[in-house]
């Protein structure tokens, strides 16, 4: 009787196992690097939009102080002229 003879394994770390690992942590590093890098692009553009969006609200109250000191204006203006008419017709 013929007995099979079965071929032994190597008990170790093999080549190709060490470039799988190898090639395997190379793509993990790159999708890493490049999701730290969108997330530095992103804070980035959010620090000038958030500081635009200060000037932009800032604006606004300046041009409401402005729109009331028109009104201001307007209102001395007409009531000073009314008043200068006035006093021009009595005498």
């Amino acid at each position: 009787m013929a007995k099979s003879v079965k071929k032994k394994r190597a008990n170790g770390i093999t080549f190709k196992m060490v470039m799988i690992i190898l090639i395997s942590v190379s793509i993990v590093l790159i999708l890493t690097t490049i999701k730290i890098y969108l997330s530095n692009q992103i804070y980035y553009e959010s620090k000038k939009v958030n500081k635009i969006e200060r000037e932009v609200s800032a604006l606004k109250a300046e041009k409401v102080l402005l729109q009331q000191n028109i009104e201001a204006l307007k209102f001395k203006n007409r009531v000073s002229d009314t008043i200068f008419i006035i006093d021009n017709t009595d005498r």
